[in-house]
């Protein structure tokens, strides 16, 4: 069997937002620009009957039988030295894809992608039992691998700052981008997806992401209660799954006074998001650690003003697009949403700008990128 690239699309596969699409997206453009090399897409927990057809075809692939969390157990409490090409098949290089390294055999060249160091820099928006696990495998896999990815320039920061016997010339930043599909959608479209999750004619506010601590999400409610207060029509729709200790924010919500405005939607699929953020007033991701936000960009993209925090990578992902403010200040974060939604030459101003930041940050530009880091860290078998 010829070796190749492997590609852990685990992720990708279980995650519906965040990492899952990241990965999504990246293995779809290294798609278009590759036809030549063997590309073989790890999938832990599932079946190939189950699986879709490969994003291209010279790629395959390579699912086991156990899961993600099985197969955890036995490579880093265990200690079972099971390389990943007994799923796989030989490969030259391997490129994980969610912060944990898997044993390789010996030759396997190795990548471990970093999305954040969150755990570390904002330890109490974690389950303890997470924060754990995470603490000993990924500096145990940032040592074990050949090159690391980081998804920003903060993030590698961060991991220079933790991880200091890791020298800068192992890690590269790899941003994200944005798909085509995010652009400015019709009256007609934004109403449909308005029909589809319960939305009525109401100006909302937007807000992406899993309901955990981190995406700050109560000063969010804090926030437009005090323009609710002062007399403003708006609305909250916050998109995303529900995660961890998520129960003080219900708490929170149910003491509000505004619950009726605020309105979670759960998790929104893909073909909707375009849509849905045309729909918004403003985008509002006032988080308080991301390693890229994503977010952010497809915000601006479909031409809705953006208010972000001025934190971790997020000055680095919204340059001059966006108004930025600390996200623990409650009342500036009420003020740059009074402004963008009262302001005209305000919002038009970040709108034009919000498309053409956006427009900087492509899955193309990304996958040409990592083409040249695998083939800089060795992609090809040795002679």
């Amino acid at each position: 069997m010829v070796p190749g690239i492997g590609i852990d699309y685990t992720p990708a596969w279980e995650q519906g937002a965040g990492i899952g699409r990241y990965v999504r997206e990246l293995v779809a453009a290294l798609a278009r620009e590759d036809r030549d090399r063997v590309w073989r897409l790890f999938v832990a927990g599932s079946r190939k009957s189950r699986l879709p057809k490969p994003p291209g075809e010279n790629f395959h692939w390579r699912p086991a039988p156990l899961s993600a969390r099985s197969l955890q157990r036995l490579w880093f409490r265990a200690r079972l030295p099971l390389p990943v090409e007994t799923f796989t098949g030989p490969l030259t290089l391997f490129h994980a894809t969610d912060f944990v390294l898997p044993p390789v055999r010996r030759g396997t060249r190795t990548l471990v992608q970093v999305h954040d160091l969150s755990f570390l820099r904002v330890p109490d928006t974690s389950p303890p039992a997470l924060r754990s696990w995470l603490e000993n495998v990924v500096p145990a896999s940032v040592r074990r691998a050949d090159h690391v990815l980081a998804d920003s320039s903060a993030t590698r920061d961060d991991l220079l700052e933790h991880y200091k016997e890791t020298p800068g010339n192992r890690i590269t930043v790899l941003h994200g981008g944005v798909d085509a599909r995010f652009l400015p959608r019709s009256a007609q479209e934004q109403q449909a997806v308005r029909r589809k999750y319960r939305l009525d004619q109401w100006p909302f506010v937007l807000s992406l992401g899993t309901l955990q601590p981190r995406k700050n999400h109560g000063r969010l409610v804090q926030a437009l209660s005090r323009l609710v207060e002062g007399g403003l029509d708006l609305h909250l729709v916050i998109a995303g799954g529900v995660g961890w200790l998520s129960e003080p924010f219900h708490q929170q919500l149910q003491e509000s006074g505004i619950a009726e405005r605020v309105h979670m939607t759960g998790f929104v699929e893909d073909a909707d998001l375009p849509a849905l953020y045309s729909a918004a007033e403003v985008f509002a991701f006032p988080s308080l650690y991301e390693g890229f936000g994503l977010p952010v960009l497809e915000a601006m993209a479909c031409g809705t003003p953006v208010v972000t925090s001025d934190l971790s990578s997020l000055p680095e992902v919204a340059g001059d697009a966006a108004l930025l403010i600390d996200p623990l200040d409650v009342e500036a974060l009420a003020d740059a949403l009074l402004r963008l939604t009262s302001e005209s030459q305000l919002r038009q101003q970040l709108i034009q700008a919000g498309r053409t930041r956006a427009g900087q940050f492509t899955w193309r530009k990304a996958a040409l990128q990592l083409l040249d880091v695998y083939r800089r860290v060795g992609d090809e078998p040795a002679p």
